[in-house]
């Protein structure tokens, strides 16, 4: 059944409104996480709040994403994909609109746990949906598609700022919370579009199910595709056997941490702009618009380029590239090229390949695990991931000398230290794409074979063969 699948030569209509309904996901999923930014803007004078109680509102969604990511990817093995992509469509969007209702006294509580829920969500549903939807493409596109998912995640945030400027002023910051509740239609979608993986319902021997899917995929008569023989339903394989992959750990954690580079240069790219050319912020904010289409641009090209040349070498430039570029802008933050600010124009390249190589990490790190712990494997990793939010200020205001650890002031007397701290990481993500193994035109089962039966599960068989 599957082999069809991989002799497709185009996807359907019908394969398309999977990548559809995921693209829409991710993007209100990041509409949603980022919300707070836009909200916070107008309660912080109102409501007195310390910098502690702003502290626990914007770092309260980054933590709820680390166990939210291990929670929801273990139960996407468990119980299946479609389901858990429709309960973390929920688990974020609710929460979100419930923060409409939000006090006035002791508001900020409230919110600080209604966005700890936001980030389970949210980072639930990144570590499903892209298991879900490599799983109805052929090997040839997996990469792509895969890569296509996360280059419209910054829409959400574009989102966000629309709202914030254009509908917060006639319906107040509660009305953007309300809207936020938009994802939870959703779930209507994914109900009417989307069916279970083939692949985990062949896993749990629901053939007849599987056979359905793949014909819905294909757009044809179930009665064409042939059903095997027989098949042995697969066990469940407990989370904890992730442990018995620490290649595959470490290379999903240390790569999904490159987002500690990309938070934190966004975090200051504005105000270093305004220092450096002497310019207003709404200027400085019009350049960061090239900024942000580069960066998209860089997505689109590195989802083509994991399956052109491969993932490990793709994930090895984007990274070194970014390493680099971050560096350039530090020590020539003052330089000109052609008239233009080299700060600027660093920064661009910067993220072409910061922001590429979301395209490839995302999709990569769903690859790398056995069939059994796709999603478990793949929330571990961009859980822990997650971290970057925190590690990326943290880092920038102790290097500062700054106690503002949310949202350390930027300073040019710091700049070079800066830079080369974030380029760290990601320079520390290109080489970890080293130590992975290559997926490029391999085949889920192909890679899932090559995994169970590597040198870990059996030294694992080697240690139990006396006791049996």
């Amino acid at each position: 059944m599957l082999d069809m699948i991989e002799r497709q030569t185009r996807l359907t209509i019908n394969q398309w409104k999977i990548v559809v309904a995921a693209i829409l996901g991710d993007m209100l999923d990041f509409f949603d996480f980022y919300l707070i930014g836009y909200v916070l803007a107008f309660i912080v004078g109102p409501w007195k709040l310390t910098f502690g109680q702003s502290a626990m509102v914007l770092l309260s969604a980054g933590l709820g994403a680390v166990p939210g990511a291990f929670f929801w990817g273990w139960m996407a093995d468990k119980v299946g994909r479609r389901r858990v992509f429709i309960l973390t469509a929920l688990n974020f969007s609710i929460p979100t609109g419930l923060m409409a209702l939000t006090p006035d006294t002791g508001g900020w509580i409230y919110m600080t746990v209604c966005r700890f829920l936001v980030g389970f969500g949210v980072s639930g549903l990144f570590a499903v949906d892209l298991p879900l939807v490599q799983e109805f493409v052929p090997t040839y596109k997996r990469g792509w598609v895969g890569g296509l998912v996360t280059s419209c995640l910054p829409l959400g945030n574009i989102f966000g700022a629309f709202l914030g400027a254009f509908l917060a002023p006639v319906f107040g910051w509660r009305g953007l919370f309300a809207v936020g509740l938009l994802p939870a239609l959703m779930t209507l979608l994914i109900r009417a579009w989307v069916p279970e993986s083939p692949r985990w319902l062949i896993r749990k021997g629901r053939v007849a199910e599987a056979r359905k899917s793949v014909a819905w995929a294909l757009m044809i008569d179930a009665k064409d595709v042939t059903l095997p023989d027989r098949v042995e339903e697969v066990p469940h394989t407990p989370w904890a056997e992730i442990f018995k992959y620490p290649r595959s750990m470490i290379v999903s954690v240390l790569t999904s941490l490159s987002q500690t580079s990309g938070i934190g240069l966004l975090m200051w790219a504005t105000t270093l702009l305004v220092l450096i050319l002497k310019i207003t912020p709404a200027q400085a904010a019009s350049l960061m618009i090239w900024v942000g289409v580069t960066g998209f641009v860089g997505r689109l090209v590195c989802s083509y380029a994991s399956d052109a040349i491969g993932r490990r070498p793709a994930g090895f430039l984007v990274g070194m590239g970014g390493g680099l570029f971050m560096c350039l802008a530090g020590f020539y933050y003052d330089g000109t090229i052609g008239g233009v600010s080299a700060f600027w124009l660093f920064v661009m390249v910067q993220r072409f390949f910061g922001d590429g190589a979301y395209a490839i990490i995302g999709p990569y790190s769903a690859e790398i695990w056995p069939a059994g712990l796709r999603a478990s494997g793949m929330g571990f990793g961009y859980g822990l991931g997650n971290l970057g939010k925190v590690i990326g200020p943290l880092g920038l205001a102790l290097i500062c000398g700054q106690s503002n650890f949310v949202s350390p002031k930027a300073s040019l007397d710091f700049i070079v230290p800066a830079m080369i701290f974030l380029a760290f990481w990601s320079f520390l993500s290109g080489i970890a794409f080293l130590f992975g193994i290559e997926t490029k035109g391999r085949s889920i089962e192909e890679i899932d074979s090559q995994l169970t039966a590597g040198p870990e599960p059996a030294l694992a068989q080697a240690r139990r063969a006396p006791a049996e």
